[in-house]
């Protein structure tokens, strides 16, 4: 699953995206398997995708995650893709 995720800091929007490391690492972290969020997320869980994206697309948030919960105005889920699309009917 890929997620694009406006970020508003108080300084600004950026649009991070989601790719299936971050994924892993939420499941690690927050012991759920992906599929659960089917069912709905987390905003801790939104900010924990938002934070580690933004930390390899170089938009330098702060080290750790409270600081950057703490910073945050808004998060807003701009588009989702599936992580294994279909091809439909072949």
């Amino acid at each position: 699953m890929k997620l694009s995720i406006k970020v508003n800091t108080g300084d600004g929007d950026y649009v991070v995206e989601t790719n299936l490391f971050h994924l892993v690492q939420l499941e690690r972290k927050y012991k759920v398997k992906a599929s659960d969020l089917a069912n709905g997320i987390s905003i801790e869980m939104l900010g924990y995708l938002a934070h580690e994206a933004a930390k390899q697309q170089g938009h330098n948030p702060p080290v750790v995650l409270d600081d950057f919960l703490k910073k945050l105005v808004n998060l807003e889920v701009l588009e989702t893709e599936s992580a294994n699309p279909t091809q439909g009917d072949q």
